[in-house]
C-alpha cells in the first residue's frame, strides 16, 4: 500500500482535502485557488517524486494567506502521518537547486522536532497576485505539522519567481532523500529508540 495519508480540514476560512503518496511517481492533481501555489506544488510533487492531490477552497477573496497556511498545515500533517513510525528512513535530506541566477539550499532533519530556518529575501513582494511573504508561512506551518527541522537557505538571486521555485524544488528533493528506506537502517535511526 505505501506510505499515505489523506487529510480534510475544514474551518471557516478553508475547506482542504488532500492525500500524499510518499512513495510516488510525481504524479499531481493540484486545486488550490492560488495560481502560484499551485504552480510551487505541483513542481514539489515532481520533483519529489511523491504523488500529491490537492483540493482546497479557502477565502481568497480576502487574500491567499488562509489558503496558503492551511495547505502547508494539511501537508505537514499527511506527511506526518504517512511516515508513521520511521523505522528505516535515512531522516536526513539535503539538496541545491540552481535555476538561472539563483542558487538554493535546503536542509531537512526528520527529528519530530519542529522547527523553520528560514534565511531568504526576496526582492519582491509579490509574483503575480501571491504575496512572497506566504512562502515563510507556508514552510513554517508545514515544519511545524510535519514535526521538522527544515534549513531554508537562499544563497543567492535575483528573479523573486526563480527563487521561491529553487527553493521548492530543494525542499521536494531533500525531503525525498530524508525519507528514503534505506535497508542498512535497521529500526529507528536514532540513538534514543524513538524520534
Amino acid at each position: 500500500m505505501g506510505r499515505t495519508a489523506a487529510i480534510n480540514r475544514k474551518t471557516g476560512e478553508t475547506n482542504i482535502q488532500l492525500s500524499l503518496n510518499v512513495d510516488g511517481e510525481g504524479v499531481s492533481e493540484i486545486d488550490t485557488g492560488v495560481p502560484f501555489m499551485n504552480h510551487m506544488l505541483d513542481l514539489f510533487t515532481k520533483h519529489g517524486q511523491f504523488n500529491l492531490t490537492v483540493q482546497a477552497n479557502g477565502d481568497i477573496e480576502v487574500d491567499d494567506h488562509h489558503t496558503t497556511e492551511d495547505i502547508g498545515i494539511c501537508l505537514g500533517m499527511a506527511l506526518k502521518d504517512a511516515l508513521g513510525d520511521k523505522k528505516g528512513i535515512k531522516r536526513y535530506g539535503n539538496s541545491f537547486v540552481p535555476m538561472d541566477d539563483t542558487l538554493a539550499q535546503v536542509v531537512i532533519d526528520l527529528s519530530n522536532r519542529p522547527h523553520l530556518e528560514f534565511r531568504a529575501e526576496f526582492p519582491s513582494d509579490k509574483v503575480g497576485t501571491f504575496d512572497t511573504e506566504l512562502v515563510h508561512e507556508f514552510l513554517w506551518k508545514f515544519a511545524l505539522e510535519a514535526r521538522m527541522n527544515l534549513h531554508v537557505i537562499l544563497h543567492y538571486g535575483q528573479n523573486t519567481h526563480h527563487m521561491i521555485e529553487a527553493i521548492f524544488k530543494a525542499m521536494a528533493r531533500a525531503l525525498d532523500e530524508a525519507t528514503t528506506i534505506d535497508p542498512r537502517i535497521k529500526g529507528i535511526p536514532s540513538t534514543k529508540g524513538m524520534l
